[in-house]
């Protein structure tokens, strides 16, 4: 008997139809992505060979995207990396004061033109140097001007599945304070003023003074947004998709509260997880692309960087999703690690076109 007598069937045959064709071309393009991805790997892969020795003879051509995708400064500070395998591209990373190696990088929304600083989780012997470029300033890459690091975005608790994903490096309790002695730099000393959970935004909300040992009067104050429900390796359930939704629109807003009228109305923002690539690429293309929709406001000095990848042109079929992420793992390796994590943004997306709540 013809579908065309059940007509709610017919839909539903459609709708099922529909879905399978999204759901194609999100492996689609997550195949196109990791096949570049494998590409910018094994030229990486040069520079974690023990002797310069190993590595095999180049060619101009080889030895461009060599340059170009260089880790040679994360390979020389194996010790200030979380894990062996992450370390920043050369050319974005986080320099600290003078020469002081980090492991982050700068990242520009492809499609939002916001500015991020994508950050491992520190260690206890890189807590200094994050603290120090906290308290700036900064020059953002582009950028003549400095500005300062107002608003810190963690996507990983301190410990998850047993396993130490964080370290703190401000106390817990508010009131009091650490201190962190580091050369080249002065002993910083970081008290916990403020305390509070957002639970709708599933939000450990805290502001953070920052001074220099002994100095209190002249310190600085950082916000702190610690987002709970996103595990590691994968997503947030279905039931926190609504609090991540209302997470991102909170350090969006967040980040514009100026402390001064001479402060940056909407300064870059520093978002880390545990390796700063997986949760943390997929917060980064979230909020590009909710902006780029009208769901968050425009970035006050939009990035005038562009971005031009040696491996050539993408496939004309990519959507803006697939372009925001390679764009981003042209600035930081492995940005999106999972399949799962490039859902996620889609599905946020499209809650957020169903809901046409837009500014």
């Amino acid at each position: 008997m013809s579908l065309a007598w059940f007509p709610s069937a017919q839909s539903r045959l459609g709708l099922s139809n529909n879905r399978m064709k999204k759901q194609q071309q999100k492996q689609a393009t997550w195949l196109a992505l990791k096949k570049r991805e494998s590409e910018r790997a094994a030229i990486r892969a040069r520079h974690l060979a023990a002797n310069p020795e190993e590595r095999e003879p180049l060619d101009s051509q080889d030895r461009t995207l060599l340059d170009y995708y260089s880790i040679a400064v994360g390979c020389e500070n194996r010790n200030m990396n979380r894990y062996a395998d992450v370390m920043p591209y050369d050319r974005t990373r986080v320099v600290v004061g003078a020469q002081r190696y980090l492991n982050a990088s700068w990242c520009v929304e492809q499609f939002g033109g916001h500015s991020w600083i994508a950050s491992q989780a520190p260690l206890p012997n890189t807590a200094h140097t994050f603290l120090s470029f906290i308290r700036g300033p900064v020059t953002v890459p582009g950028s003549a001007s400095s500005t300062r690091i107002r608003t810190v975005v963690q996507l990983t608790r301190l410990v998850e599945g047993g396993r130490t994903k964080a370290h703190p490096y401000f106390p817990g309790v508010v009131g009091q304070s650490i201190v962190h002695d580091g050369y080249p730099g002065p002993p910083l000393e970081v008290t916990l003023v403020e305390k509070a959970n957002i639970v709708e935004a599933s939000c450990v909300r805290s502001v953070v003074s920052l001074s220099i040992q002994g100095d209190r009067q002249n310190d600085i104050r950082f916000q702190h947004l610690l987002y709970t429900a996103w595990p590691d390796q994968g997503v947030p359930e279905l039931e926190e998709e609504r609090t991540l939704l209302s997470f991102v629109r909170l350090v969006d807003s967040t980040n514009r509260q100026k402390e001064a009228a001479s402060d940056d109305p909407d300064p870059p923002i520093l978002v880390g997880c545990s390796a700063g690539i997986g949760r943390t690429g997929t917060f980064i293309a979230i909020s590009s692309l909710l902006r780029k929709h009208g769901f968050l406001p425009p970035p006050a000095s939009p990035s005038s960087l562009s971005l031009t990848s040696p491996l050539g042109e993408l496939p004309a079929t990519f959507d803006v999703v697939g372009r925001e992420v390679d764009s981003l793992r042209e600035q930081r390796p492995a940005m999106v690690q999972q399949f799962s994590q490039l859902e996620l943004i889609y599905t946020l997306l499209d809650s957020a076109l169903a809901s046409e709540q837009r500014l």
